[in-house]
């Protein structure tokens, strides 16, 4: 067991609270012990936790960060690899996030494809109607030539 202390002034500006929180997140949590503190300087919640610490860290966002490279296989983590340049070129030319173009679950779900065409691209869990008309032959045509860069045709 290990402890953590936090004092987080009355008038914080969410700053404290916040760490506060992503730290809750991030570890298994025994206990939380707090005080409240008033002086003549100010007033603050003074907090002591008590855990144990995680094997995996969250990120700031509060979710767990995946390792793609241990968790999927090789071959699929190299078409997975080459679907990222490619869905970042994209969102580059549309001056949008990547995760707007295709989520990383749905290029995992491209990836395990038998063949790239907009027919199995429909049935990839995420990628309905609008997606695959927006960015469907997009991805198509740039996977098709580096497909072609690759084998020198």
């Amino acid at each position: 067991m290990q402890l953590k202390f936090f004092t987080i002034p009355i008038h914080d500006n969410g700053a404290a609270e916040r760490e506060m929180n992503v730290f809750l997140k991030s570890q298994k949590i025994l206990e939380v012990l707090p005080s409240f503190n008033a002086s003549a300087n100010g007033a603050s919640w003074n907090i002591c936790v008590k855990y144990i610490e995680t094997a995996q860290p969250f990120n700031k966002s509060g979710s767990v960060k995946v390792d793609y490279r241990e968790t999927l296989q090789p071959a699929v983590f190299a078409l997975f690899s080459k679907l990222r340049v490619i869905r970042k070129q994209i969102s580059t030319d549309e001056g949008i996030p990547a995760y707007a173009v295709f989520t990383d679950e749905e290029l995992i779900g491209i990836s395990g494809l038998p063949e790239l065409n907009p027919a199995s691209l429909h049935t990839v869990n995420g990628i309905g109607e609008k997606k695959l008309e927006k960015y469907g032959a997009r991805m198509i045509e740039m996977f098709n030539n580096s497909e072609n860069d690759q084998t020198g045709k």
